[in-house]
């Protein structure tokens, strides 16, 4: 798959079959969400990664209702933003580098047929303060994201959101000025 067509063609999966990722996929995965672009390329991104169903759980309680597509993803990746590798002159560019990083695993695994889900943490600190409770963050480590990953479950409803492939709104684009 072309990177237009993963882009234009990614939709959010909250439904997976029981089928593993390989190890080797995981890894594409986290590559791809290292090589974006970070202020003054501080990669200031870490990750938790789990296959463990019941640490999957925990988080999911953890990050709320939303995050129940975790309950039966093949794994999860907690994004975090690590304050000590932040640009000191502007340290909130960590959760701009954690959403790249993130939409950049997103599309690498659409691309490799695995289907995804972004499941928000930060700003929301009672989970930001679960997930950091729950992992035994240190206090310069940030729950930013969390990402279930998984292969659709076509026998379910495994799309939300808008099915248009084309979601182009002209309305939406101010040339020059508002």
């Amino acid at each position: 798959m072309d990177t237009l067509e993963a882009i234009m063609t990614r939709k959010s999966v909250r439904n997976f079959t029981d089928q593993a990722i390989s190890d080797e996929a995981l890894e594409i995965i986290l590559k791809a969400g290292m090589s974006g672009p970070s202020c003054v390329n501080a990669r200031d991104w870490s990750f938790v990664v789990t296959r463990e169903s019941e640490l999957l759980k925990k988080m999911a309680d953890a990050n709320g209702r939303p995050a129940d597509p975790l309950r039966g993803a093949a794994l999860g990746i907690l994004v975090l933003g690590d304050l000590e590798r932040a640009f000191k002159l502007a340290p909130d560019y960590w959760i701009i580098d954690g959403s790249i990083a993130a939409q950049n695993m997103i599309l690498a695994a659409h691309a490799m047929g695995i289907g995804s889900v972004w499941l928000g943490t930060y700003p929301q600190m009672e989970r930001v303060e679960a997930q950091r409770k729950l992992l035994g963050l240190p206090d310069t480590v940030i729950p930013h994201s969390i990402l279930a990953f998984g292969y659709p479950d076509s026998s379910k409803e495994t799309i939300s959101g808008d099915t248009r492939n084309d979601r182009y709104e002209s309305n939406r684009i101010h040339m020059d000025k508002w």
